[in-house]
């Protein structure tokens, strides 16, 4: 679903609102329904632009996917279509202008290599405003929901940090020195989240888990995210290390809490791309980078312009996400009643599930409110 309306949206106009001139807050119409898109060298890359269009698309797409991350078996799933549309223009394609597109945030001086504004802390606080204004899955704190799959976590998060070094990698648009740099980056930082996420879990007196590994890997990709191409290697070693510090606070703090965000989207890519931001402030190297130095190189001026971002983005995006789904909660149903919900998103909205035992599956009638017992074809 994130994939066919958000790609939709990104074509009609949510590329041309990102990337269409360097007004301050948003971007022109120039480009709407691809209009001007073509073979041409995208001003400041060596890519066409269509290529860098569709490349941008991923972006927007994969932040709108993360926030269902935090309200699944409960949102309605034509609530959800709505929500994805207007949330790709009103929040994501806003925040891409800002911070990569040439509005207020980067004319300020921010650096963001790969989406630590748009992606990352957008779809952290969104999430965390959705499962507000959701609400908790009805067992949720009265008994364990446990993952349903570990081995497929793990191997999800293994393909998703394989992909990763195109998505920051990818993101220099070139071959050049911040692409390499970006590359390598990706690789060092999870790397070091992962050794620090096996101490804390130890600390802790848990066992290292598939499940933790899994939210480490992806916790460290999110932190190199911003700061791929501004940083040395050896800053970003240490950033994979201290920055799984709040993350990791973060996800034992909201269990305890009635916040039922339910895949940590908050921890993992919140506060994850918050600290990636700031980080750049501080150790951001001109040696590196060819861009600027951080405080710790004697430029204080860089840690202002990151830590505005870091306080302006997280604000916006949660804001208007809380207040657009209040608005279509009111013009239409949002979340599922909690019969629905104990049948199963899959059965109720799209008629089908995951798996089929072969003795027999539930076949619900929405209009009448009627069940019955069919048998299924093993």
């Amino acid at each position: 679903a994130a994939i066919a309306i958000a790609g939709v949206t990104w074509a009609l106009i949510g590329y041309s609102l990102a990337f269409d001139g360097t007004a301050l807050l948003l971007g022109g119409l120039n480009h709407v329904a691809l209009h001007d898109v073509g073979f041409t060298p995208r001003e400041g890359t060596t890519i066409p632009q269509l290529v860098f269009f569709a490349f941008q698309a991923t972006f927007c797409i994969i932040t709108v996917a993360l926030i269902a991350g935090a309200v699944v078996e409960r949102m309605r799933f034509g609530a959800f279509l709505v929500f994805a549309a207007v949330w790709s223009i009103v929040v994501y394609s806003v925040l891409a202008h800002w911070s990569f597109g040439g509005g207020w945030l980067t004319q300020n001086g921010l650096l963001d290599f790969a989406g630590g504004v748009p992606v990352e802390m957008a779809s952290g606080f969104s999430a965390l405003a959705a499962a507000l204004v959701v609400g908790a899955r009805k067992d949720y704190g009265r008994q364990a929901l446990l993952p349903h799959n570990a081995v497929y976590v793990l191997a999800g998060a293994g393909l998703l940090w394989f992909g990763w070094f195109g998505f920051n990698g990818g993101s220099g648009f070139s071959t050049g020195n911040s692409s390499v740099l970006a590359f390598t980056n990706t690789l060092l930082t999870p790397c070091c989240t992962l050794v620090m996420w096996f101490v804390l879990d130890l600390v802790r007196g848990r066992k290292v888990t598939a499940i933790g590994a899994a939210t480490a890997i992806i916790v460290g990709c999110v932190l190199i995210t911003p700061a791929g191409a501004f940083i040395s290697p050896a800053w970003a070693m240490a950033l994979g290390a201290v920055g799984a510090l709040p993350c990791y606070a973060v996800i034992v703090w909201r269990p305890r809490t009635r916040v039922d965000e339910t895949l940590d989207v908050l921890a993992a890519h919140g506060m994850a791309g918050f600290t990636g931001i700031l980080f750049i402030g501080f150790f951001a190297q001109l040696a590196w980078n060819g861009a600027a130095d951080g405080l710790v190189y004697g430029n204080a001026s860089q840690l202002g312009d990151q830590a505005l971002a870091a306080a302006v983005a997280p604000a916006y995006a949660f804001t208007v996400t809380y207040v657009l789904l209040r608005v279509i909660g009111f013009l239409m149903p949002l979340r599922s009643t909690e019969r629905q919900e104990a049948l199963g998103m899959d059965v109720i909205h799209h008629g089908e599930e995951a798996y089929a035992s072969g003795e027999g599956a539930i076949l619900v009638t929405p209009e009448a409110g009627v069940e019955a017992e069919v048998p299924v074809s093993p």
